[in-house]
Formats: structure tokens, sequence, C-alpha cells
């Protein structure tokens, strides 16, 4: 075959260090739009981006040539050396949640993604997180998920 044909669509999440609320809401819109910018530059697609002062959540097509982990890194490394470099104390947790997104779940995904502020009205992000894992399927001792 002459081209590569993929699709692979991840809802990545990641959260501040301690889960500390770190990211000021006047902030968040911003954040949005730098980490937006640093997967463009990268040529990776982002399709929702959203979360909440702990938390945030990325869906994204990763191309055939790119690794995850090298995205993530790159991401979250770029993101909390520019939020420091505007004032803010502020750091990532170490690792992240990866799910991956059939393409008929796009656009709920997105939507859940968007409306963040309001889904965490009713629960906070630990138990988002670990339901998360187990939806997805992944066995995980709960008192070692957060570090």
């Amino acid at each position: 075959m002459a081209h590569t044909f993929s699709t692979n669509l991840v809802h990545c999440v990641f959260s501040t260090k301690n889960r500390e609320k770190t990211i000021p809401a006047a902030r968040q819109e911003n954040l949005w739009a730098y980490l937006y910018g640093t997967a463009h530059n990268q040529g990776i697609p982002i399709l929702a981006i959203g979360g909440i002062a702990d938390h945030v959540h990325v869906l994204i097509s990763v191309p055939p040539t790119r690794n995850l982990s090298k995205i993530m890194c790159d991401l979250k490394a770029n993101s909390s050396r520019w939020l420091n470099e505007t004032g803010e104390r502020f750091a990532w947790q170490e690792g992240y949640g990866a799910f991956s997104v059939s393409p008929s779940r796009v656009t709920a995904v997105q939507s859940y993604i968007r409306h963040q502020r309001e889904h965490h009205r009713k629960r906070d992000f630990e138990e988002e997180f670990l339901d998360l894992l187990r939806n997805a399927g992944i066995s995980f001792d709960r008192n070692r998920v957060f570090g």
C-alpha cells in the first residue's frame, strides 16, 4: 500500500500536581489555547479541550508517526513552563490517563470535555478519573492511582 491510513483518537486526562486547584479560572481559556497551539505546531490535531482548576481533558488525533507519551510530555512541559513564565506557580502531576475513542463516539466525548465545569458541580476529579478507568476496563489499585 502506497499510503498510511489511520485513526487513533485518544481522550487524555492529566491533573495538576497533587490535584491542587492551580489553574485559575481567568487563565483557563488561555491555557486551552496555549495547549491547542503547542499541539497544532507539532501536527497533533486537538478535537476538544477543557477542564477546571485541577485537571485538563484533551481529545487528540495521534498521527501514525507520533508517540503518545512524547506528545503528552511535550504538552505538559511546554504548558507548565508557559504558566510559570506568566507568573503562576505551577506543575502538572506525573503521568496521565489515555483512553481510546471510537470515531462514532467523538461528538459525545467532545461534549463531555467541553462541559467540564457543569460536570464537576456533581463530582470531583478523583471520582471522575476512577470512573474513566473502570469504564475503560483498566484494573487499578485505588490507593496507588493518584501517587
